[in-house]
């Protein structure tokens, strides 16, 4: 074998040896977040089965109350999913159209220079803490919120759920954003050669184009805004209710977990198991809001394929 036959052979040789190790820290990577998803699945089923060995299913499902550190205990989850979803459901009012309206005007009006600055700014909201949300929504927003509506309690559904939608709005905006620059360019020079006008084009072609990555973005908005903690922790209160009042108090989910870990609760008990419940009803929510994204994104993908 010659002499350069040889170095070529070592060189693929250790090129093939590097590309081994990539493959092998990229599967191990995958591996690792794979396992520790599979950790909490099975810790939360394994606490939540002692939870059921002293609660029934039919108490879970179908009672109306949720006061498991009451005297009289009632274990009903409707309350704590009534008060996390009312709380999403304003900041996706608050977010949703914000978020569409920001992403069409960068996408199709902003300058280069505009876009620049604004993109930025709006990144700042999700790099503020999650406690500074909940400490301005109790001490600034509910207050100012209080001169329009009298009404309104120093705990309530609507001031955190208004600011938990401006946390939100970066993604909404950003990924509606990537969707709209994924429509060829074909569609909008065809919507402007049959006469369109920008706006008809915009929201005749290219939203209905776009729609599978911007239901997309709704969805993992929601599914971030369900998740949230410290906002309703601070500023929502800790009263589970069936109500659809936003004006009122209420508890999360999240609210709840943070208030029964604070150390009170005697470990064994069943309030200290109710919540590796809540946590479990949490991540079903969560992975289903997070299916149904991937759903729609692939079924709008294939029809303009």
């Amino acid at each position: 074998m010659s002499d350069t036959n040889w170095l070529y052979s070592r060189r693929t040789a250790r090129r093939e040896i590097k590309e081994r190790a990539i493959a092998g820290t990229l599967f191990l990577s995958a591996a690792v977040s794979i396992f520790v998803t599979i950790a909490i699945v099975v810790v939360i089923a394994i606490e939540g089965l002692n939870f059921f060995s002293e609660v029934r299913l039919s108490q879970f499902f179908l009672d109306t109350e949720w006061t498991p550190l009451f005297h009289e205990k009632h274990f009903g989850i409707w309350p704590l999913i009534n008060g996390t979803l009312l709380v999403a459901a304003v900041a996706l009012v608050v977010a949703l159209p914000l978020g569409l309206l920001i992403a069409i005007y960068l996408s199709e009006f902003a300058s280069t220079r505009t876009r620049s600055f604004v993109k930025p700014i709006l990144e700042i909201f999700a790099g503020i803490p999650t406690v500074v949300y909940g400490y301005f929504a109790l001490l600034f927003l509910t207050p100012y919120l209080q001169k329009v509506l009298p009404d309104l309690g120093a705990f309530n559904a609507l001031s955190p759920g208004i600011m938990m939608g401006f946390m939100i709005l970066p993604m909404v905006a950003s990924l509606s954003e990537d969707a709209l620059y994924a429509v060829p360019r074909s569609l909008k020079d065809g919507a402007y050669a049959l006469g369109s006008s920008k706006l008809q084009m915009i929201f005749g072609v290219l939203v209905p184009s776009a729609l599978g990555g911007i239901v997309a973005s709704f969805i993992l908005a929601m599914s971030r805004a369900v998740g949230e903690t410290m906002i309703v922790t601070i500023a929502a209160g800790q009263q589970p209710k069936l109500s659809l009042d936003p004006t009122e108090s209420v508890a999360t989910m999240t609210a709840y977990i943070v208030q029964v870990s604070l150390g009170d609760t005697p470990h064994g008990s069943v309030e200290y198991y109710s919540i590796f419940v809540v946590g479990g009803m949490l991540f079903l929510i969560t992975l289903f809001l997070n299916f149904l994204s991937f759903k729609i994104r692939d079924k709008f993908s294939l029809s303009f394929r």
